[in-house]
């Protein structure tokens, strides 16, 4: 059932991206193959101008060992690499860099240093984690928000992600788009606490005038098949058609990703969103093509700010 489908990077991201060209980036431990392909990937789409940071000796013989001339970028020298997420999030409140990257670092390191006050790097809402995902270079995104940050988030939480992703799809060229808050089941029962609550966020997404159609709870199969909520009577415009899955836990969002990468092919783009600069936390296990991609995302999230 294992997909050998090349992944592919989308042209909606990549398009969408290119019209912010050229933002400074720092790469936190970026000495090892994979990250450094993706960076070299990007400069050539003319996406970043990276900030290498980690041990220096490691980062040269990396870039050598791909051809990637990195002469013309700045290298800041940190062995530690426990050490490299504090450089990154001063450089980002300094304004040195409008991006940072993950490399081969541990997620919650870099996260941990990201989210200190100290760093000034949070804005307005909670920051929350969007996946892009893609099977064909021209498909239309499907959106999954928060399968990677917020683990279980209460209806609070779960408005500022709905939110973050309303901004973020406003940026890839969707005005008005179709959330679906995502359940077990299209019905609002007792016995299943997503299903309360994701009537909740629809009230809460109508009473506050948010710029997208919301509607649930919707289960998976009526979210995204017009054919199962035709059968199921479901009669809304989200209903089958929906750009966006608004996930109930970090469980069910990161399965659906991750079923989608593995047996499907897809492209999986996913940024931070929500505070000062966008923050790229890809698994150190995928490859360039979808770090590529996640780069793309976050270069279109540059002015996704709120302060």
């Amino acid at each position: 059932m294992i997909s050998n489908k090349e992944i592919i990077c989308p042209n909606n991201l990549l398009d969408n991206a290119n019209k912010k060209k050229g933002a400074e980036a720092a790469i936190v431990n970026a000495g090892k193959p994979l990250p450094m392909q993706s960076v070299m990937d990007a400069v050539k789409e003319g996406l970043i101008k990276p900030i290498f940071i980690g041990d220096q000796d490691e980062i040269q013989k990396c870039a050598n060992e791909i051809q990637f001339d990195i002469s013309g970028f700045e290298i800041v020298h940190e062995p530690i690499e426990n050490n490299t997420a504090s450089i990154a999030a001063k450089l980002a409140m300094e304004g040195k860099v409008k991006i940072i990257v993950k490399g081969h670092i541990h997620t919650d390191i870099l996260m941990k240093e990201v989210l200190k006050r100290e760093y000034k790097l949070l804005g307005k809402t909670r920051l929350s984690h969007v996946w892009h995902m893609t099977l064909e270079k021209d498909d239309k995104p499907l959106i999954i928000t928060d399968g990677a940050l917020n683990v279980l988030p209460t209806v609070k939480t779960k408005m500022h992600i709905l939110k973050n992703v309303i901004d973020f799809s406003k940026r890839i060229g969707n005005n008005k788009p179709k959330v679906a808050v995502l359940s077990a089941t299209e019905e609002v029962l007792d016995s299943i606490q997503s299903s309360m609550e994701a009537k909740e966020i629809t009230e809460l997404a109508k009473k506050e005038n948010l710029d997208a159609d919301v509607f649930g709870p919707l289960a998976f199969d009526n979210s995204i098949s017009k054919k199962s909520a035709e059968i199921k009577g479901i009669k809304n415009i989200v209903a089958g058609d929906a750009d966006v899955l608004l996930v109930p836990s970090v469980e069910t969002g990161n399965a659906l990703v991750k079923i989608m990468i593995y047996f499907m092919g897809a492209c999986a783009a996913g940024v931070v969103i929500g505070g000062k600069v966008p923050v790229v936390i890809t698994s150190r296990s995928d490859e360039a093509t979808a770090r590529l991609a996640s780069i793309a995302a976050a270069v279109v999230a540059l002015s996704l700010i709120h302060i």
